[in-house]
């Protein structure tokens, strides 16, 4: 009696369609523009980017757009230097949840263009666009640092959950 299989590399094609809503989909064609709108709830008057349909806090429907800026804060990051399997990018690198100018809540995204030892809290970033644009978020290649200040920590604690 042999050993049970308990996993099988090999490649496998899965195709699929997916239909965004009319609020991802507003998102994903304001990308092909380089803009990144988030939506603003009219109760809290917080901004979500990604944008949502509803509030997740208020619980009320939030047809407002709102474009935000392209740069913002790392509120939060960790450094990826393990591989794993179906990996896109070649660690080291960072993966960080970035607050932009306008939001309220953080878009996870990687940070590029520096050393990943150098990411922190309170860096200040800008998006760096892929070339072609296509409609996702992969269209921001990653965001690099501005060389601005940092931001104080009491400026972005409040994003942290």
């Amino acid at each position: 009696m042999s050993e049970p299989v308990q996993r099988v590399l090999g490649p496998v094609a899965l195709d699929y369609t997916v239909h965004a809503g009319s609020v991802t989909g507003a998102f994903l064609e304001a990308l092909l523009d380089k803009r990144l709108v988030g939506r603003r709830c009219p109760s809290c008057a917080k901004v979500f980017l990604p944008p949502r349909g509803a509030c997740p806090t208020c619980a009320v429907p939030m047809p407002e757009a709102v474009e935000v800026g392209q740069r913002g804060v790392v509120t939060t990051f960790s450094v990826i230097r393990i591989p794993f399997d179906g990996q896109v990018l070649t660690p080291p690198y960072a993966a960080a949840h970035i607050v932009l100018d306008g939001a309220d809540t953080p878009l996870l995204h990687i940070v590029g263009e520096c050393d990943v030892d150098t990411v922190r809290m309170g860096m200040r970033v800008e998006a760096v666009w892929a070339d072609p644009i296509e409609p996702t978020l992969a269209s921001v290649r990653y965001f690099r640092p501005t060389g601005e200040p940092d931001v104080a920590w009491d400026a972005f604690k409040e994003h942290l959950g």
